[in-house]
This record gives structure tokens, C-alpha cells and sequence, in this order.
């Protein structure tokens, strides 16, 4: 039994870095894009802002059981399969991108206006703005919505384990659920509870190193 809880450990910790990692790249540069056009940004477009605050809002409000269910063809075509570990990344990482996309478009707000246009009028192009005024101001926001990533991410993972997703959920509904088994259970949430307060503790170390 030790082995499995090993093996379960080890494929929710596979799920979430990975789905944390392909979000977070994918749902920045997608919160870069909504800054850009926005209302009051840097390439102002109506048009493409509200086509992508439109797809956001969509998929932000799919609940994530159904996502997984919904992702199966894409979720083959990409990985081969629509069980395993492996396959879960697919939709963990769909659900993630519009939330990372809307935390981080949030933190980039909140940097001073008035830094920004400083950076405007010394010469500043817009990929500068970007990356090394907006990103670098809002690094300790940023950190916060890494951490956030994480832990919904790992209640993801759980959920995706109950349909052959593999890891700690995976585990817990095969014996804790399905055969009654209380200590599988048991341990399963307590691993879980302590990834969480792993992630939460050194996001707040980051935050108070950074701020």
C-alpha cells in the first residue's frame, strides 16, 4: 500500500507542476494581450479585448468535472489517451490559462500609472513597458497568483483523478470511496492538505521577500 500512496503522491505533484508550469506561460502572455487592448492600454482594440474577455469569462465559468468531459476529444487527439496522469494535463491546464489570465491581468492594474508613463517618456517601447516596468512592479503580485495557481490546481488534480486521472483523488475514490477503506482515505487527505500548506507557506516567504 506504501507504494501506491507513493505513486499517487508523486503522479498529483507531476499533474500540477506541469499544469501549473503550461498555464501560468500561456494564461501570462494571454493577460499581456489583454493589457495591450484594453481600454487605456498600450494598443488599444475593443474588437479583440471583448472577443478575449468573452472566451475568459466562458470557460472560467465551465465547472471543471464537465471541462474533463468536454476536453476528451482534444485531450486524445493531443496525448493518445483520455486517461492517466498524463492526459489529466490537458484539461488542468485549459481550466487554469483564462484564471491565470484574469489574476495576472489584475496585478498588472495594479501598477502605478504614473511609473508607466515615466517609462513613456524616457523612450520606452511597449515590450519594455511590459516586461521590465509592469512585470518587474508587479513581481510580488504575481508570486500570490502562482501560489493561488497551485492550490486550485491541486483540487483540480483531484477531481481529475476520480475520472482515471491518476494521484491522490485517483486513490482516495478507488479506496476510500469504492471500497469503504478509511485509511486511504484519511491519508490521502492529509498529503493533500500538506502540498497545500507547502505551496502556501513558500508563497508567502516569496511575497515577503520580493514586496
Amino acid at each position: 500500500m506504501t507504494s501506491e500512496f507513493i505513486k499517487a503522491f508523486t503522479e498529483t505533484l507531476y499533474m500540477v507542476f506541469l499544469s501549473s508550469l503550461l498555464s501560468f506561460v500561456l494564461g501570462s502572455l494571454l493577460s499581456i494581450v489583454l493589457i495591450f487592448t484594453r481600454a487605456g492600454g498600450l494598443r488599444p482594440n475593443v474588437a479583440v479585448y471583448r472577443v478575449l474577455d468573452l472566451i475568459i469569462n466562458l470557460f472560467r465559468s465551465f465547472p471543471f468535472m464537465i471541462l474533463i468531459v468536454a476536453m476528451i476529444p482534444l485531450t486524445r487527439l493531443i496525448i493518445g489517451r483520455s486517461i492517466g496522469s498524463t492526459a489529466a494535463i490537458v484539461p488542468l491546464t485549459i481550466a487554469a490559462i483564462p484564471f491565470v489570465a484574469r489574476l495576472n491581468e489584475g496585478s498588472f492594474l495594479e501598477v502605478d500609472k504614473g511609473v508607466i508613463e515615466a517609462a513613456k517618456a524616457f523612450g520606452a517601447t511597449d515590450l519594455q513597458i511590459v516586461f521590465k516596468v509592469m512585470v518587474k512592479e508587479a513581481v510580488p503580485s504575481i508570486l500570490l497568483n502562482i501560489t493561488m495557481l497551485i492550490i486550485n490546481l491541486i483540487g483540480y488534480s483531484t477531481l481529475a483523478g476520480v475520472v482515471g486521472g491518476g494521484g491522490l483523488g485517483n486513490l482516495a475514490y478507488n479506496y476510500g470511496y469504492t471500497r469503504f477503506q478509511t485509511e486511504p482515505m484519511v491519508v490521502a487527505v492529509i498529503l493533500t492538505v500538506i502540498i497545500v500548506q507547502a505551496v502556501q507557506s513558500l508563497g508567502n516567504l516569496l511575497y515577503k521577500k520580493f514586496k
